[in-house]
């Protein structure tokens, strides 16, 4: 089979990659892709980090064995965890993987007010703390783990009151120094979008990691000549490791909104 016919891989703990399968339908809507939500095991962001990259290196080798011509890992957290050690099993796979979008932040507000947001084991992996290192005296930048949203998106509960109310104890205290940007660095955030932004106002740019990763992963696959050169008609499956048929449901609803 010509290797340009064959998907894209990508996998996250659950339902949160679908923001970057939203946005990687749209920028690549002639190739073909298979999602793989671990909802069995969500959320990765309360596990070690040994645990992580298992469960991540098992999800990817289910990838690899459905055939697949790249792989984007569209989680923050099991970026950090297992990316280098995958690049290392399958390299003649290109394997994309996704951090919190500081860099563009600083770039588009220098010397400015920024906050960082992510699971509690993505900001205290040594990957993340680099990319701070290499950012810190060009912007003012603050951290603040958020990684309870994911629960709420796992369970369908994006307009509950608890939703607003968490946000709203979190995020309340940090509108007080005036902030420029907000990095949403897990792919489930992004589907808190609307909340996020009645709390902090209009004036803050909302910033996530999607459309970079998406870019490079186009990228990648120009770069090997691995376009199917068709510019619509892909295939999306959407597959997840547990039994839940409600999950399906909520798959095909937040990927609706990405659209």
């Amino acid at each position: 089979m010509d290797r340009r016919e064959l998907p894209i891989g990508i996998m996250d703990s659950g339902l949160g990659g679908l923001s970057v399968l939203g946005e990687a339908v749209r920028l690549m809507p002639g190739e073909n892709f298979i999602y793989y939500g671990d909802s069995a095991n969500a959320p990765y962001g309360i596990k070690d980090k040994e645990e992580i990259r298992q469960l991540t290196e098992t999800c990817v080798g289910y990838l690899v064995e459905r055939g697949v011509k790249e792989i984007i890992i569209a989680c923050n957290t099991a970026t950090s965890a297992a990316v280098n050690s995958l690049r290392e099993t399958y390299e003649d796979i290109p394997i994309i993987g996704i951090e919190p979008a500081l860099k563009p932040a600083v770039l588009g507000f220098p010397g400015g007010n920024i906050l960082v947001t992510a699971t509690e084991l993505t900001l205290r992996e040594q990957k993340f703390r680099h990319l701070l290192h290499c950012y810190e005296g060009k912007a003012q930048i603050y951290v603040q783990p958020l990684g309870r949203i994911v629960e709420f998106v796992e369970r369908g509960l994006l307009d509950s009151e608890e939703l607003t109310a968490y946000l709203e104890e979190v995020l309340s205290p940090w509108t007080a120094i005036g902030l420029d940007a907000i990095v949403l660095g897990c792919t489930h955030f992004p589907f808190a979008l609307k909340q996020i932004r009645q709390i902090v106002g209009e004036r803050t740019a909302i910033i996530d990691g999607a459309a970079g990763t998406v870019r490079e992963a186009l990228r990648q696959l120009e770069r090997r000549d691995l376009l199917t050169g068709r510019s619509h008609g892909g295939i999306v499956e959407t597959i997840q490791s547990g039994s839940d048929g409600e999950w399906l449901r909520r798959a095909k609803e937040l990927l609706d909104t990405r659209k």
